[in-house]
């Protein structure tokens, strides 16, 4: 990130809420930069003792850190203090995309489809193409890119910002300050079918998809609507890219699924869990609070105790794995009699 003309040392340490450890406070900065492409005039981080060597070497101008980890930086480079550099950082860079980026002009464009009936709150940007449909309402200050559909009795708070060609399906309710990114689609049907003669029969999808405030949700990820209930995103969750959210799912607020991690219909997830990318959640399970989930892990059984939890196993017939799931889950207490058994039988050698 670019900055013209530039930032002084003192500007970036109050938006970071950092402090001037070293380095002159009218020292201007041009860039945001990571700590191996850094440059003289650039501001980099380092909040991970497994970069310090890189941090050693860096060419960086000013670098946040911790205090205690200042004696390791290069002599010419200013330190801003922070307990938390990363998240230092983050704030910096937010607060400056917002500069360097303002949000786009209120207004509608001439090829806009907007029902006669929609509510559109006060400073509110409608792009080329836009379609809204009747009843819906667009709260003060949102954005909704070119070529994006808003549904009948859709709600869009405050803030929100659609980007291009994002979908929302009728009747859902999206909150304030979120961030949807191109190519979502929000409450199209659940894959709700019934099985009769050797024939699919579709069942009605009659929910709706709710989404909290400060939800962020990835270029071309899917939440389908509920069954019956609503699908359920709570406040603060950030989702990645190309995730699947199947029907009736309730996600609690302020957790995190990274890119391309599947959750199926009437699952569960509490509050602040991360799910790793690439992960499965088979339907009707239950996640409990706090739970960090690994990278392509599937996750076959509820969850009540939080922690960290690691679980791929192999292609094989269903009867056969859920014997090994079994056998799998006895592990260490096999294991504790087996050293048991190995003991008692030096004993008896000797």
């Amino acid at each position: 990130m670019e900055l013209r003309p530039g930032l002084s040392l003192a500007a970036a340490a109050g938006i970071a809420r950092a402090r001037i450890l070293r380095g002159d406070p009218d020292r201007l900065l041009r860039g945001l930069a990571t700590l191996a492409s850094a440059g003289p005039a650039d501001l980099s981080f380092l909040s991970d003792s497994r970069y310090a060597a890189q941090a050693r070497d860096s060419a960086a101008g000013a670098i946040i850190a911790r205090e205690s980890d200042a004696s390791g930086l290069p002599a010419g480079c200013a330190v801003l203090a922070s307990d938390d550099p990363y998240r230092a950082f983050a704030t910096l860079a937010r607060e400056l995309e917002a500069m360097l980026r303002p949000a786009s002009a209120p207004g509608c464009e001439p090829s806009a489809v907007v029902a006669p009936d929609a509510r559109i709150g006060s400073g509110v940007s409608i792009g080329a193409q836009v379609v809204i449909g009747a009843g819906a309402s667009i709260g003060k200050g949102a954005s909704i890119g070119p070529g994006s559909v808003v549904g009948a009795g859709v709600s869009i708070g405050a803030g929100t910002v659609l980007h291009a060609r994002v979908t929302i399906y009728d009747a859902c309710t999206i909150g304030e300050r979120c961030i949807l990114h191109s190519g979502a689609v929000i409450g199209a049907d659940g894959f709700g079918f019934a099985s009769a003669e050797g024939r699919w029969e579709k069942i009605p999808q009659l929910g709706a998809v709710r989404i909290g405030n400060d939800v962020e949700i990835g270029a071309n990820t899917t939440i389908d609507r509920g069954a019956l209930d609503d699908t359920v995103i709570g406040d603060g969750c950030k989702l990645d890219n190309q995730i699947q959210i199947g029907h009736n799912v309730r996600i609690g607020e302020h957790s995190a699924l990274a890119g391309c991690v599947g959750v199926a219909g009437s699952a569960v997830i509490g509050r602040r869990c991360r799910i790793g990318g690439g992960a499965g959640i088979l339907g009707h399970l239950e996640i409990c609070d706090d739970v960090t989930v690994s990278a392509m892990s599937l996750v076959t059984r509820t969850i009540r105790q939080p922690g960290f939890y690691t679980g791929v196993f192999p292609l094989m017939d269903n009867d056969d794995w859920e014997r090994a799931a079994a056998v799998l889950r006895r592990l260490p207490e096999l294991r504790t009699r087996v050293r048991r058994l190995e003991r008692t039988d030096e004993d008896n050698t000797r």
